[in-house]
């Protein structure tokens, strides 16, 4: 669950090179997830932004010592838009096959709040669930739209909390600055924010690795701005796991 965490919430990091398109401006880069500093897995994303419209479309597959084990790939895609500073998601499907093993996620957004969550297979809830309930899913996003942060400048990006639906948990993360700096090969101030992981509901009371993010974790995002979008989003992401620590890495990639 830790590792998804990290995927979903740096998936992403598209401070890539700029693609020039009439009326549109579109990002695109590579990301690497390490474990333990070895590479377990790539993926390529694609962002567009029109006005105060985005659409972001990615690929991940398994790579180095994750071939290892069960081959993993999957897609994803959201879409929302912006209402001022605040992110508001339309849509959100992620789809993925490990083995054989599939899992589908689709969630329908309307003014800040979600509408229908559809999970193919169903979610098997079992003892000790925190059920979600209808008023936790107002004014919240999905992990892709969540870290599009429209800021008037990197002072602005860690002063919120990240209010997260992934289609079964509820969460909150607590975002703190830590530094802003310039970082070779990124254009512009790059912000790091630690994150407290708040579970809110959509998981069992006995799970561990909740626990442990709950209690222990340390987690941290970096953001850069997106050209002139006036939009962050993470370049680096990194968080503890009872097993080890997690890395996505953004690198850039040529226009």
């Amino acid at each position: 669950m830790a590792a998804g965490l990290v995927v979903a919430g740096a998936s992403v990091a598209h401070a890539a090179s700029p693609v020039a398109a009439e009326g549109k401006q579109t990002f695109s880069g590579e990301y690497t997830v390490s474990f333990l500093g070895l590479p377990v897995a790539r993926s390529n994303f694609v962002s567009t932004f029109n006005g105060n419209n985005f659409v972001v479309q990615g690929r991940m597959s398994s790579a180095g010592i994750g071939k290892l084990f069960d081959s993993t790939s999957g897609t994803s895609f959201a879409s929302g838009r912006f209402v001022g500073k605040q992110t508001r998601p339309e849509s959100f499907r992620v789809q993925y096959k490990s083995g054989k093993k599939t899992q589908t996620t689709a969630i329908d957004f309307a003014g800040g709040a979600v509408t229908k969550t559809v999970n193919d297979p169903p979610l098997r809830k079992r003892d000790n669930w925190v059920t979600v309930k209808l008023s936790q899913l107002q004014a919240v996003t999905d992990p892709i739209s969540a870290t599009l942060i429209r800021a008037d400048g990197p002072d602005e990006v860690c002063s919120r909390v990240l209010k997260v639906y992934d289609g079964q948990m509820r969460m909150n993360l607590r975002l703190s600055h830590v530094s802003t700096k310039k970082v070779d090969g990124i254009d512009g101030d790059v912000v790091t924010c630690n994150a407290r992981f708040v579970p809110i509901a959509g998981y069992r009371t006995t799970n561990r690795s909740v626990d442990y993010m709950r209690k222990r974790a340390k987690i941290s995002i970096s953001f850069a701005r997106l050209g002139e979008t006036g939009i962050y989003a993470p370049v680096r992401a990194t968080v503890s796991t009872t097993m080890g620590p997690v890395t996505v890495t953004a690198r850039r990639t040529k226009s």
